[in-house]
């Protein structure tokens, strides 16, 4: 395994996706916070004074007890039963919004991750051993470290603001309650906006340090890099052989077809190429083989030991070689070039024994690559190809 020195590379992003799939994603702690303060600070200001009354009213209803509710147990019990679900109802909005207010700043910044994995037993952990190392390491140490110092700057943001407005709490015994209360709510909600700002401030500077050390956890080193290109890609060795192997089966499969073909057009040595034509299941005559050089011979011999015409052609079966793939139909151009062949072909199944004359064929010269048509891709085979062959 390479060294944590070696991996100086960005994550590919396979790599990013297999972490996620793991469930590691990068996540802020601090942004969490932020917005369970901000959450709070805003319930303070908004709906704390229906609240406030809502208890009030709870309160109350608890403390009042009629002569029907004393003497009667069951009803006693059903006047309980109230009061609970009542507080509980409070309790249970409230704690839902702290909720939504968590999963939806963990979704804004590490996005939605569903991963298994994350959450299946891992007996590994549970190792004392192990557990300790995890606990006495360096990221853990910069955890502990920012989480204190983010402890002492929220404090001492709400110290410094009390202590600029303790003034005004001085004068509350010396006012009625309903104000005294209001300036104590006032002070109070000033210190705790102090604290959430600085929250704000922390968060702002720890989701891109948290991202940035997420994509430097998952760095990779060149020999990473070429494995996973290798595992994407395949072995360039073995992709090769298999090449080489679907071209033998290709050309097994052309060979086969030289015997079954109407007649074979070369050139006379360069190039040859089969044609086949079936009225009734074609809807123009198509190549079944072609080849240059050793192969054109062999697609010769195949064809002569078949019986199969062969006639040379120079300028249509370098056309046909050039401009139509193996199972391809001939284009509409060389018609008339291929049509004479072919009732050639049909002359000599009719009267064997007569010497029919060839026909002198001709092809457009924009297609044939000798008089200023494009240059047919001439390709050696392999030499294990050619040993075979």
């Amino acid at each position: 395994m390479a060294d944590n020195a070696d991996r100086n590379l960005p994550a590919s992003a396979k790599k990013i996706r297999k972490a996620r799939e793991e469930g590691n994603v990068p996540r802020s702690r601090d942004l969490g916070h932020f917005v369970a303060m901000g959450l709070a600070a805003a319930l303070l200001f908004t709906v704390m004074p229906s609240l406030t009354s809502y208890s009030q009213r709870l309160l109350a209803d608890g403390l009042t007890f009629d002569h029907a509710t004393i003497a009667s147990p069951q009803l006693s019990g059903e006047h309980a039963v109230g009061l609970f679900t009542r507080g509980l109802m409070i309790v249970m909005i409230v704690g839902g919004l702290f909720m939504a207010a968590a999963f939806a700043s963990n979704i804004a910044f590490g996005g939605w991750n569903l991963a298994m994995k994350a959450v299946t037993p891992n007996f590994g952990r549970m190792n004392p051993i192990a557990g300790l190392g995890r606990m006495f390491n360096f990221h853990q140490l910069v955890t502990v470290l920012k989480a204190s110092l983010l402890a002492i700057a929220v404090g001492f943001a709400g110290t410094m603001y009390l202590k600029n407005h303790f003034s005004d709490l001085g004068g509350v015994l010396t006012v009625e309650l309903p104000d005294g209360l209001a300036t104590v709510g006032r002070t109070l909600g000033g210190g705790f906006l102090a604290m959430v700002g600085v929250l704000a401030a922390w968060a702002m500077v720890d989701v891109p340090w948290q991202r940035k050390q997420f994509m430097d956890k998952l760095k990779m080193s060149k020999q990473e890099q070429k494995q996973e290109h290798k595992e994407s890609e395949g072995n360039a060795e073995v992709k090769a052989k298999m090449k080489q192997k679907m071209r033998e089966m290709a050309k097994r499969r052309m060979m086969k077809a030289v015997p079954a073909a109407d007649i074979v057009v070369m050139n006379p040595t360069h190039y040859a190429v089969a044609l086949k034509y079936d009225q009734e299941a074609m809807g123009a005559p198509r190549v079944v083989a072609k080849g240059t050089d050793r192969l054109a011979m062999r697609i010769r011999d195949l064809a002569r030991d078949a019986g199969v015409p062969v006639l040379e052609a120079p300028p249509l079966a370098r056309a046909l070689y050039t401009h139509v793939e193996i199972d391809g139909e001939v284009p509409a151009m060389l018609f008339a070039a291929v049509a004479q062949v072919l009732a050639w072909v049909y002359q000599l199944r009719a009267a064997p024994n007569l010497n029919v004359r060839a026909p002198n064929v001709s092809v457009p010269p924009e297609l044939d690559p000798l008089t200023g048509g494009p240059k047919p891709k001439r390709r050696r085979p392999p030499r294990a190809a050619s040993a075979s062959a």
